[in-house]
């Protein structure tokens, strides 16, 4: 058994209003013994050990062993630090405040999602369209499906007159869904539950059924074993789920792992969207207004990510990034739709295009930097106005059917919650329709953008969020944050929990990192595959400017990312463990020899490559995962691995063969520590309870670590409330 005795440490004067020779009280981490197997793989005649392979098996008894004995450890650690509770109660009272979504219209109601502060699940609404709002009843309570809130609403789908709903529900965080289907008006429910579906929608086709998508189940663990092949059904209300019709997908000679279909807002067309991987799609359109029409073919390749966003008649309007890194609008009839005879509606620009459509025009939403412009369109796509938003952040749910005389959108940035706001479409005026009552100022804050410089000379930006006047001396606790993968933007957003840390004198951070989408397909390719480094570098440098420029020190940073990010932090850690005190891995892709060969992984091929792909290949991403380059006699830093034992996106072995990798190698006596979330998944659907719990441990840790024996803000003034 290893033993660690976390090592006391002076305080500062910064840190605390005791003297340089108090000491914090020591922690002893007693780590569970976890056995090694004499397992190897051979990848182009290099052997490589995998000793903890065993913990890939997520069904065996050992596992749960180990699973339960490291919460214990964990647990045990983050008991003794002596704010936890504080930092809970904080987090619990700033969350306790109303939310409200924007409405939508189906049928003859007008419905909302709602949390009243604190409850696990958002609750739907609905009202009577043109009565008062404040008459909505409840329609659909998620927290009735299980008492501690472990099964969540996954999403909703009204039928064309709003008078039937499907809805899918996950289990303990789980991909996989149940779709129920409702009677709207007596909510009752009218047909056998729909199983064993993943990585869906449910797009109606009138009244009188849905398509939605999955995979066979697989042999052995639901939770783990490989899904590559979906597939399109439809549903035709009245009829068992084994009557559903296959519409594409399933043949052998042509694997896609993600295959959508949609049906037009007219129901005159099916779009069908199939992807080897998650970027790049195949595109094909049938006219359900003529029986038995064939599937007609728009693109045969998957070289751009291609979508067919509106229709007039025959016309259609594709969303595309083929010959336009940045995104365009073209249009082309359905009888000819190949690229060759595209025309462009609205051409690319130098910013990325998001487009949505909405009671009769186009609304161009493009990333400047990372923030929020929105251009209004008519169908001629002559230019009718730019939408002024209420500031700079990030603008949202420009969409509405095309009947509708108004829009909702929600805008939101780091310092300002979310709020909504009512758009007349044909005056292009807005209103504020909701807007949160929350125990926070944002004229307390700032938030500022910088462009910083990577290793190769790319400028990158990044903005950082603090409260007013704090003094740049290189000691406050500062997060950095990332992701930097599979062309998704970080753009700027409101969160109670990073508040609590701001409050606390933290400062936050967030790179846009390259392989993300903040500047379209050529900054997502360069941190893909040969490039993932760049990710890393773009980074580390990150950190960098931020000890530099006097925001913190290395004493005081802490780097955190989940899923894609939890490997940016994984990699980031095992290449520079001087550069921070703290590493916050969650849900992370750590294991990149084997990350495709689990449930869905393989699709994310596009963004790494796989190690079997050729020998270059495995070379490169064995220099760089996480799992491989843990080594011994390193002092890492203090790391909370976190993960969910029903996270079948990204498996939790992941996160078990590193946390045991660190605590087998680490030199130093910084503790290396995971927390294992029960009947959690990859984070979606999250009950409220656990993610304050989480947060209180995440900051509670890495404050703890970063030498504090007082929350930071008691240096000052009393902690709110």
């Amino acid at each position: 058994m290893k033993k660690l005795l976390l090592i006391t440490v002076a305080l500062s004067i910064f840190v605390s209003c005791k003297n340089e020779t108090d000491k914090l009280k020591p922690i002893i981490v007693d780590y569970p013994e976890t056995k090694k197997v004499d397992t190897i793989d051979s990848y182009f005649g290099q052997d490589i050990p995998d000793p903890y392979r065993w913990l890939e098996d997520d069904r065996s008894e050992e596992t749960e062993a180990w699973v339960k004995s490291q919460n214990e450890v964990t647990f045990g650690y983050l008991d003794n630090i002596p704010y936890r509770e504080e930092l809970k109660d904080r987090l619990t009272k700033l969350w306790n405040y109303e939310k409200i979504g924007s409405p939508f219209k189906e049928g003859g109601y007008t419905y909302f999602y709602k949390n009243d502060g604190l409850q696990n699940q958002y609750v739907i609404y609905r009202y009577k369209n043109d009565a008062d709002p404040d008459t909505a009843e409840v329609f659909l309570d998620p927290n009735t499906f299980k008492e501690d809130g472990t099964i969540s609403l996954g999403g909703l789908s009204f039928s064309k007159d709003g008078k039937t709903l499907a809805y899918s529900i996950s289990e303990g965080g789980s991909d996989w869904r149940k779709i129920l289907i409702m009677n709207a008006e007596t909510r009752e429910i009218v047909e056998d539950t729909l199983k064993d579906i993943k990585f869906s929608g449910m797009s109606w086709f009138k009244n009188e059924g849905f398509y939605y998508s999955s995979y066979d189940k697989p042999k052995g663990s639901e939770l783990s074993a490989k899904t590559d092949q979906h597939k399109v059904y439809y549903h035709k209300l009245g009829t068992q789920q084994s009557e559903d019709q296959l519409i594409y997908g399933g043949t052998p000679e042509e694997k896609h792992r993600y295959i959508y279909g949609g049906v037009t807002e007219d129901d005159r067309y099916l779009i069908i969207t199939p992807r080897v991987s998650t970027s790049g799609n195949k595109l094909y359109i049938k006219d359900l207004t003529v029986p038995n029409a064939p599937l007609v073919e728009v693109l045969g390749h998957t070289d751009s990510d291609s979508n067919i966003i509106e229709n007039v008649g025959s016309k259609l309007f594709i969303m595309t990034n083929l010959d336009a890194p940045n995104r365009r609008v073209v249009t082309v009839d359905a009888s000819n739709p190949s690229p060759e005879n595209w025309k462009d509606f609205i051409p690319e620009t130098q910013n990325v295009l998001s487009p949505s459509t909405g009671g009769g025009y186009f609304f161009a939403n493009y990333m400047v930097d990372a923030v929020s412009k929105v251009l209004q369109y008519d169908y001629n796509g002559k230019l009718v106005r730019e939408v002024k938003l209420p500031g700079v952040g990030s603008a949202g749910g420009f969409g509405a059917k095309k009947e509708e005389k108004e829009l909702y959108y929600s805008f939101t940035n780091y310092v300002t919650p979310g709020s909504i706001y009512k758009y007349d479409i044909e005056e292009g005026a807005s209103e504020l329709y909701r807007k949160p009552s929350i125990d926070f100022n944002p004229e307390d804050y700032e938030s500022k953008q910088v462009f910083y410089t990577s290793k190769d000379g790319t400028k990158v930006p990044m903005i950082i969020t603090h409260k007013k006047g704090v003094e740049l001396n290189g000691k406050n606790p500062t997060i950095l944050y990332g992701y930097g993968g599979f062309n998704i933007p970080l753009t700027p957003s409101f969160s109670i929990a990073n508040a609590v840390w701001m409050e606390q004198g933290g400062i936050y951070a967030v790179a846009n990192l390259r392989g993300g989408g903040e500047y379209g397909k050529a900054w997502h390719d360069a941190g893909t595959k040969m490039k993932k480094q760049n990710v890393f570098d773009d980074f580390i440098a990150a950190g960098e400017y931020l000890i530099d420029n006097k925001y913190t020190s290395s004493d005081y940073l802490a780097i955190r990312g989940g899923s894609n990010g939890g490997l940016l932090v994984g990699a980031t850690m095992t290449q520079r463990p001087d550069l921070m005190k703290v590493a916050l891995p969650a849900v992370g892709v750590l294991d990149m020899l084997r990350y495709h060969t689990f449930t869905a992984g393989a699709g994310w091929a596009y963004d790494y490559g796989t190690a079997e792909d050729n020998k270059e290949m495995f070379e490169y991403l064995k220099g760089y995962s996480p799992v491989h380059n843990v080594k011994e006699g390193v002092e890492y830093p203090a790391t909370l691995v976190t993960t969910g034992d029903h996270d079948d996106r990204v498996v939790p072995a992941h996160s078990f063969k590193f946390a045991a990798e660190l605590q087998s190698k680490q030199a130093g006596n910084n503790p290396t520590v995971i927390r294992i979330e029960t009947d959690a998944g990859h984070g979606a659907g999250t009950p409220v309870s656990k993610t304050i719990e989480q947060y209180a441990d995440i900051y509670g840790f890495t404050l703890y670590n970063m030498g504090f024996d007082v929350l930071p803000s008691k240096t000052k003034e009393k902690i709110k409330g």
